[in-house]
């Protein structure tokens, strides 16, 4: 799905959202989440063909692929929860938002520790080297 196909469902939910949202709340908010996964699994080949060409890249520049999971792991779990917390958001629980967004922070956090960890490391090794 383009871009223009994309845009024209976001706005024609949002418009029939709009519309809906004072007589049935409810299906309101079911028509812009399924526009939301919709969406979300148009993009899905595209964000798997991104994964590879950029896994490919940092090949070539020597970097490690088990780097690049760690790295790849960390911005699906980024992009899992700002989907989330923008839905949550649409249906008006700010503070379950805040929650996800919180533990969506720790979680990459979490997957990211062998990447400082190895950061560390290389750091540490130079100082030793100079």
């Amino acid at each position: 799905m383009d871009i223009f196909a994309v845009c024209a469902l976001a706005v024609i939910s949002a418009v029939s959202a709009l519309l809906l949202r004072s007589q049935s709340p409810q299906i309101s908010l079911l028509i812009s989440v399924s526009a939301g996964v919709i969406i979300l699994l148009s993009v899905t080949r595209d964000i798997i063909l991104s994964a590879d060409e950029i896994n490919a890249v940092l090949s070539q520049a020597g970097v490690e692929s088990d780097h690049i999971m760690i790295l790849l792991k960390a911005l699906g779990i980024c992009l899992v929860t700002e989907f989330t917390c923008d839905t949550v958001t649409e249906a008006g629980m700010l503070s379950l938002s805040s929650n996800i967004s919180f533990a969506g922070k720790i979680t990459a956090l979490m997957t990211a520790l062998p990447l400082f960890r190895e950061l560390l490391k290389l750091i540490s090794d130079m100082v030793a080297a100079s």
